[in-house]
């Protein structure tokens, strides 16, 4: 008897658990997970995260991430979020040849009220053996990094509160949204352009997503140097991450956000930033707080990002004009 032969038949499938023991509840450990817009400031890979569709019990997610050095990758996953029964499920909707199907479920069990025990499962389908294979191996790299950068979040979740700062400063324009977009989009030339910016060297591979390298001077006279990732999204957004970073911060992540309004667009800058507490003494002298390093950072930062804010007001102000 002929039989037609079953395409699943050549598939390969794997699955890997990954666990950690965290010393916080279930319910704090849960929410740094399911929290997919802090995700760039808690996983160094993280460059962006947004929801894309929001229900009750499930949302759809799409994730920028590192891809090596200078090279990105972007996912979409579907999340059923069960928060009663302490379970995250998750399957990636857009999965290319040679992969044909991955997801997998984080699963919280209370040890204590105040320790957890975390599970971490992903099942993989590829085309063959060797591909289900890398693909497994890559997916145990990334897990690993997961549960390490969940457990150090979780576990200072008070502690977090204090040291992350974020804060969004907003400038309308009278022009659009693309001419104000435009002129950020074209980091390359801030040297040109803006004060504070000594140098920047500027690669874009990959269209829509920029790596740099920038030397800025704060308004106290400190030279620092960057390296950050853009992910530009015309017309609407440029987030960003530093992968190279100022000796006080632990993390900085933000963006650009262009919103049209009938008289012309709202450009607003937003940093959020994580203070390294061992670095205060270093940079602001001996006996300065964590409070003394949040208002350093709000006062230098929020001072720099005007000065883009400023000359993305007088081109798309400029050009409408004109």
């Amino acid at each position: 008897m002929n039989s037609t032969p079953d395409p699943a038949a050549a598939l390969a499938g794997r699955s890997v658990i990954h666990q950690a023991t965290v010393a916080a509840a279930a319910e704090t450990v849960f929410d740094t997970v399911a929290n997919v817009q802090m995700w760039p400031q808690l996983f160094e890979s993280d460059v962006h995260a947004e929801v894309l569709e929001q229900g009750h019990r499930h949302d759809v997610i799409r994730c920028w991430a590192l891809a090596g050095a200078a090279s990105v990758r972007c996912r979409t996953s579907r999340r059923e979020i069960d928060r009663d029964g302490l379970r995250i499920g998750f399957e990636q909707v857009d999965v290319s040849p040679p992969l044909a199907a991955t997801g997998g479920e984080w699963i919280f069990k209370p040890v204590s009220d105040a320790q957890t025990h975390v599970e971490l499962r992903h099942t993989v389908r590829a085309d063959g053996p060797a591909a289900s294979s890398q693909a497994a191996g890559h997916l145990t790299t990334r897990a690993e990094a997961q549960l390490a950068a969940v457990k150090h979040a979780a576990e200072r979740a008070d502690e977090l509160s204090q040291l992350v700062l974020s804060f969004e400063d907003p400038l309308f324009a009278a022009g659009s949204a693309e001419d104000a977009y435009q002129i950020l989009y074209e980091a390359d030339k801030w040297p040109e352009r803006l004060e504070h910016v000594l140098s920047l060297t500027m690669t874009e591979d990959e269209p829509n997503v920029q790596f740099f390298d920038m030397d800025t001077r704060t308004p106290d006279g400190a030279a620092h140097t960057t390296r950050s990732v853009r992910i530009c999204l015309p017309y609407r957004e440029i987030v960003y991450k530093q992968v190279k970073l100022p000796v006080l911060l632990e993390a900085h992540t933000g963006h650009w956000r262009f919103t049209p309004t009938p008289e012309g667009v709202i450009v607003s800058a937003r940093h959020t930033v994580t203070i390294k507490p061992g670095a205060i003494p270093q940079v602001l002298g001996a006996g300065a707080t964590v409070r003394d390093a949040r208002r350093y950072l709000r006062k230098v930062l929020s001072a720099n990002s005007m000065k883009n804010l400023q000359l993305a007001k007088r081109f798309a102000e400029e050009r409408a004009d004109g």
